[in-house]
């Protein structure tokens, strides 16, 4: 399978994977799913659920794409994954800010971003070998602890806000 091909494939893939991922924390509550996936309805943690989308469909990825000619592989899931979380945003919080929640439009988004971050996959796939696995690594190691970190400790905004329970984060206190 080309390069190509392969992203295509990813980019309804991890889509599809955003879904189970919604509801993991809810079925299966624990620390662990706690920090890789959703446990309320604001807009942060939907963000983490793409983001582990994202991170986790690069286990497929990798073993779809190991027989193709590519490089910087842990650099592009890397971008990819935390890009998803700055272009949803950058296109989300507008209309959200002058329409509010619209289901529809946040699936269509998701599957619009999902697909942005799988063309720049594809670009950094294509480049010259950057040698930055290590670097990538440590990065979405990093980007985990920070995601964990808000998950238990969110910032006081209506991005960390869930307005179906009227609560921030994981913790059971009310505003």
């Amino acid at each position: 399978m080309s390069v190509k091909k392969a992203k295509i494939l990813a980019v309804f893939l991890i889509f599809l994977l955003c879904f189970p991922y919604h509801f993991i924390y809810k079925w299966l509550p624990n620390s662990l799913f706690s920090i890789l996936f959703p446990v309320n309805e604001s807009i942060f943690e939907h963000m983490k659920m793409m983001f582990t989308a994202i991170i986790s469909y690069g286990i497929i990825d990798y073993f779809v794409l190991r027989k193709t000619k590519h490089h910087n592989f842990l650099l592009a899931l890397f971008v990819s994954a935390i890009s998803s979380i700055f272009i949803y945003l950058i296109i989300y919080l507008p209309i959200y800010n002058r329409m509010g929640e619209n289901m529809f439009i946040s699936i269509s988004l998701l599957f619009i971003v999902i697909m942005i971050t799988q063309i720049i996959s594809y670009y950094i796939l294509r480049m010259k070998d950057l040698n930055l696995d290590i670097v990538s690594i440590i990065l979405i190691v990093i980007s985990y602890i920070v995601l964990a970190y808000l998950t238990y400790n969110p910032i006081k905004n209506y991005v960390f806000f869930d307005t179906e329970d009227e609560k921030y984060g994981i913790n059971d206190y009310q505003i």
